[in-house]
C-alpha cells in the first residue's frame, strides 16, 4: 500500500477532524503531523469557547481521541511563515492542509475606532481565554461599555462582563484575568445591534442564559421588539423574541450591572480625544430591498469601552494565494487556487479558512470530509515522492533550532493546569503565557 505523511497546519476543530479523516482511509497508508504555533491544541475550542461553558469545551475529549492515534504527531511551538515555510513542508511532506482558522477581526470603518479604549472583543476574548499572545492591558476601569454587535460573542463578552466573582471563579480563567473582573468598575453594557431583532445571530440558550445572571438587570426597549413583524418568522427566531420579550417586560431590580441592548442602532462614530469618551449610534430602518439605512436621529452611548464583536477574517499565509475581499484562501474542494484559478499541487486548505468564518464546531467535521477527498484523489492520481520519515522531520526542525512540543509536551502542560486549578479548588487554571507553556512543554521533551 502506497503511504503518505501530510501536514495539517493548524490543530483547532478543522485541522483535527482532517487529521481524523486522513488515517481513516484505506487506499494510502497516511501518517500526519499537525503543526501549531502554540504550545498546547484545540484552537478556539480553547481559546474562543466562553470559559463559563464547559459543556461546549466537552468536546475536546473526542479532539484528543485524535491526537492519541498512533498514526498522528502533535507538533506544537512550530509556527508556519517563521519556524518553517513553505518549502520545508514541500520537502518533507505529500501535501499540507492548511486550517489556519480565522484570528483577525473585522474593522467597522468608523472615525475614532483607532482610539485608545477601542479594541475588539476578539481580543477580550483572548485575553480572558488565557491566549498567550494576549497582552495583560484590560483594567476594566471603565464603568460604561458598548460591545458592537448581534452574535453569540457579543453575548458572551457582555456575559463576562456582567457576572459576580463567585459566578466567574469556578472558571479556567488565569488568576490576573480573574483578579481584574472582581474589581471590574463596570456597571452598564450596552450590546449594539444594526438591525432589528428578528435579525440577531444570538442562539436561544445563550440569551436564555442571561436570565440566570445573579446580580445584572437586562434591559429591552418594548418598542424596538413591537415595531418588528413576526409573520412568517422561522421557531429559532420566534424563540428568541419570546426571551427578549420576558426581558422587555421586567423592570430593573436596581442590581449592580446592567445589559442594554439596542436594536436598529447603527455605530457612526467613536468620540473621543486622548481616549473613547463616547459611542455616537445612529437609528436605521429597513428599506424594502432588505438594505439597511441610516433615519439620521443620532444618540450617544457614553462609553469609555468600545469592544467590536462584527465578525473574523483570516490572516494571509506566506507563499499563498488569498482572496482579501473574502478573507479567505481560494479553492476548489478545498484544493488551493491560484489567481488564474489553477491548482496549487500538493496544497489545501479547510475550515474558516476555507470557507469563512461559519457554522458551528461540527461544520468543521463535514468540510474537512470535502478536503480529504481531493487530497485522496490527488495522491493516487499522482503520488508524487516517497514520503519523510517522522524522524528526518525531527531532524530537520532541530537543524533549524526549533523546539517542538510534541503531544506528551502538552500532557504535561495540561496536567500543571490541572494541577494548578486544584490548588484554587477547580478543575483547572490556564497557564496564560509564553516563557511557562514552553518550560513545561519542553521540560519533557528535555528529561527524556
Amino acid at each position: 500500500m502506497r503511504s503518505a505523511r501530510i501536514a495539517v497546519i493548524g490543530s483547532g476543530p478543522a485541522g483535527l477532524f482532517a487529521a481524523d479523516e486522513l488515517v481513516r482511509q484505506h487506499d494510502v497508508d497516511v501518517e500526519v503531523d499537525i503543526i501549531d504555533r502554540v504550545p498546547a491544541p484545540y484552537g478556539l475550542v480553547r481559546y474562543g469557547v466562553a470559559p463559563d461553558h464547559p459543556r461546549i469545551k466537552s468536546v475536546i475529549g473526542s479532539l484528543q481521541r485524535i491526537l492519541e492515534h498512533p498514526k498522528v504527531r502533535f507538533l506544537g511551538n512550530v509556527e508556519f511563515g517563521t519556524d518553517i515555510d513553505r518549502s520545508f513542508l514541500d520537502e518533507h511532506y505529500n501535501a499540507t492542509i492548511y486550517a489556519t482558522g480565522a484570528s483577525r477581526d473585522r474593522s467597522i470603518g468608523i472615525a475614532g475606532e483607532e482610539l485608545p479604549g477601542s479594541r475588539s472583543a476578539t481580543a477580550f476574548v483572548s485575553w480572558y481565554s488565557g491566549h498567550p499572545d494576549s497582552p495583560n492591558d484590560f483594567h476594566l476601569r471603565e464603568d460604561t461599555v458598548a460591545v458592537i454587535g448581534a452574535g453569540n460573542v457579543a453575548l458572551d463578552v457582555a456575559r463576562i462582563l456582567a457576572k459576580t466573582p463567585a459566578e466567574l471563579d469556578s472558571t479556567d480563567m488565569p488568576p490576573h484575568v480573574l483578579d481584574t473582573l472582581r474589581d471590574s468598575r463596570v456597571r452598564d453594557i450596552h450590546v449594539i445591534c444594526r438591525r432589528g431583532p428578528e435579525f440577531a445571530k444570538f442562539t436561544t440558550k445563550e440569551l436564555r442564559e442571561l436570565r440566570n445572571l445573579t446580580d445584572a438587570d437586562i434591559i429591552v426597549d418594548p418598542a424596538e421588539l413591537t415595531s418588528s413583524t413576526r409573520e412568517g418568522l422561522d421557531r429559532a427566531t420566534l424563540a428568541n423574541l419570546a426571551v427578549l420579550d420576558e426581558f422587555a417586560s421586567q423592570p430593573p431590580t436596581g442590581r449592580t450591572r446592567r445589559i442594554h441592548f439596542h436594536f436598529w442602532r447603527n455605530p457612526v462614530e467613536i468620540k473621543g480625544c486622548e481616549h473613547v469618551e463616547g459611542l455616537r449610534i445612529e437609528r436605521t430602518g429597513l428599506l424594502q430591498d432588505g438594505t439597511v439605512h441610516g433615519t439620521g436621529d443620532i444618540d450617544t452611548v457614553p462609553a469609555q469601552l468600545v469592544l467590536r464583536s462584527v465578525g473574523y477574517r483570516s490572516v494571509p499565509l506566506d507563499d499563498l494565494p488569498f482572496d482579501s475581499a473574502r478573507g479567505v484562501i481560494p479553492n476548489q474542494l478545498g484544493r488551493v487556487v491560484d489567481s488564474d484559478g489553477h491548482v496549487v499541487p500538493t496544497q489545501y486548505v479547510t475550515g474558516w479558512l476555507k470557507r469563512g468564518p461559519s457554522g458551528v464546531i461540527g461544520t468543521n467535521r463535514i468540510d474537512s470530509v470535502e478536503t480529504v477527498t481531493s487530497v485522496m484523489e490527488d495522491l493516487v492520481s499522482n503520488p508524487g515522492n516517497t514520503s519523510v520519515s517522522a524522524d528526518a522531520v525531527a531532524a530537520a526542525l532541530h537543524t533549524r533550532g526549533v523546539k517542538a512540543i510534541e503531544y506528551d509536551g502538552w500532557l504535561r502542560i495540561n496536567d500543571e493546569e490541572i494541577e494548578r486549578g486544584q490548588v484554587a479548588g477547580k478543575d483547572r487554571t490556564k497557564i496564560p503565557d509564553w516563557e511557562n507553556l514552553r518550560r513545561v512543554g519542553i521540560e519533557t521533551l528535555t528529561s527524556e
